[in-house]
C-alpha cells in the first residue's frame, strides 16, 4: 500500500483499507496491525481506527475484545446470507424502477453498463461495473431508505463479485447479462429478478471453491 497525503485523512485511509479488502490484497481473515498500518500508510493510529471503525460498520472487519481488528472471514453459510439479502433488496429495487421508470430508459442504461462488463479489461473495471448496473435500479427505484440498506452490505457484496471476477480470470459472456436487459424492455420484474437471480446464484460455487481453497472461517 502506498503512502498517502493528510487531507481528509480518515476518508482517504477508509478508501485505502477498503480498496485493499475488497481487491483481496488484505486476505480474508488477515489481522489489522495499527501500529503497521501507521508505517505503511503515513498516518497516525486516529484516522486508522476511525477507518477501521467506518469498515466494521459496512461488515468488511471485525473487531474481537482482546484479539483486535481483522478482515472479515467467510465460510458457506456467510456466502448464502450475503447472497440472500443482496437479492432481497434488489428485487424490491427492481420492482420499484419497473414501476417507476420509462422501461425503455432503465433498459438503455443497463445496457450502456452491460457492454462496459463485457469490454472490461481487468477485475476492477467488470466489478464496477456490474455494481453500476445492478445501481441503475436503485438510482431510479425512488426509495433512498432502500439505496442506504444497500450500501451497508456493498462492502460485502463488491467483495464476493470480485472473487468471482478474479476466479474467471476474464471469461464473461454477453449472456451474463442480456437475459437481464431484456426482460427490462419487456417490461416484466418478475424476469429482471430471476434473470439477475441467475446470474448470483452462478457466482456461487466460484465463490464457494475460492472460500474452500483459502481454508474459510478459522
Amino acid at each position: 500500500m502506498p503512502s498517502i497525503k493528510k487531507s481528509s485523512l480518515v476518508d482517504q485511509v477508509y478508501e485505502t483499507l477498503r480498496g485493499d479488502i475488497i481487491s483481496l490484497k488484505l486476505p480474508l481473515g488477515s489481522r489489522l496491525n495499527v501500529n503497521e498500518l501507521q508505517g505503511t500508510l503515513g498516518v497516525s493510529c486516529t484516522p486508522i481506527r476511525e477507518a477501521i471503525n467506518r469498515l466494521q460498520l459496512e461488515g468488511l472487519i471485525i473487531n474481537e475484545t482482546n484479539i483486535g481488528a481483522r478482515v472479515l472471514a467467510l465460510d458457506a453459510h456467510d456466502i448464502e446470507e450475503i447472497q440472500q439479502l443482496a437479492m432481497t433488496l434488489h428485487c424490491a429495487a427492481i420492482h420499484l424502477a419497473m414501476e417507476r421508470s420509462d422501461h425503455a430508459g432503465l433498459a438503455e442504461e443497463v445496457e450502456k453498463y452491460q457492454k462496459e462488463y463485457l469490454r472490461g479489461k481487468s477485475v476492477q473495471s467488470e466489478v464496477a461495473a456490474v455494481n453500476q448496473l445492478v445501481g441503475v435500479f436503485y438510482h431510479r427505484s425512488g426509495n433512498r431508505r432502500l439505496d442506504k440498506s444497500m450500501i451497508s452490505l456493498q462492502g460485502q457484496q463488491l467483495l464476493l463479485r470480485y472473487i468471482f471476477a478474479a476466479c474467471r480470470k476474464g471469461q464473461k459472456s454477453e449472456g451474463d447479462f442480456a437475459p437481464l436487459a431484456q426482460a427490462v424492455r419487456s417490461s416484466a420484474a418478475e424476469a429482471v429478478c430471476l434473470a439477475l437471480r441467475a446470474y448470483t446464484d452462478s457466482t456461487t460455487p466460484v465463490i464457494l471453491d475460492y472460500i474452500r481453497e483459502k481454508g474459510g472461517k478459522r
